[in-house]
C-alpha cells in the first residue's frame, strides 16, 4: 500500500529532495509552499503522513500544526516536523501544537522512509516512538 505524504516547506529545494526520497519507495507525495498553501491543499487530498517545517512565510510551522488539528479529518493522521531547528523549546511548541514527531535537517532518505512508515503504521517491526522525541534519520 502507497502512502501519501503532504510536504509543507517553503524551500522548493527541500521539496524536491523530500519528492526524491519519497517516491522511488512508492510514496505519492503533495507538495506546499508554506502553511496557508499547506491548508488549502489539504482541502482536496487525505494524506497519511504531513511533513511540515517551522520557518515559513504567511503561517509558520506551528500555526499549521494547529490548523491541521483543527479538521476533524486530520486530527490523528501523524504530522513530522523536518527543520533545521533542534531546541527543547520550540519541541515542546510544536508537541503544544499536535506534533506526532521531530526530525533535524539534514536527513537520510532510506531513514526519512522508514520513519515514515512507522508513523503512519506500516511498520510493525519499529514501535512507535516517544512523542516529539527525535525521529533520527
Amino acid at each position: 500500500m502507497s502512502l501519501e505524504v503532504l510536504v509543507v516547506d517553503d524551500s522548493r529545494s527541500m521539496r524536491d529532495m523530500i519528492r526524491c526520497a519519497l517516491e522511488p519507495a512508492g510514496f505519492t507525495v503533495h507538495t506546499a509552499d508554506d502553511g496557508v498553501h499547506g491548508t488549502e491543499v489539504l482541502s482536496g487530498i487525505k494524506p497519511d503522513v504531513i511533513i511540515t517545517d517551522i520557518n515559513m512565510p504567511r503561517l509558520d510551522g506551528f500555526d499549521f500544526i494547529g490548523a491541521v488539528r483543527d479538521f476533524d479529518a486530520y486530527r490523528s493522521t501523524p504530522i513530522l516536523v523536518l527543520t533545521t531547528e533542534a531546541a527543547p523549546e520550540l519541541k515542546q511548541r510544536a508537541r503544544k501544537a499536535g506534533a506526532t514527531g521531530w526530525i533535524v535537517k539534514p536527513f537520510d532518505p532510506v531513514k526519512l522512509v522508514k520513519a515514515l512508515q512507522m508513523v503512519a503504521g506500516q511498520d510493525r517491526r519499529m514501535s512507535t516512538p516517544d512523542p516529539m522525541e527525535d525521529i533520527r534519520v
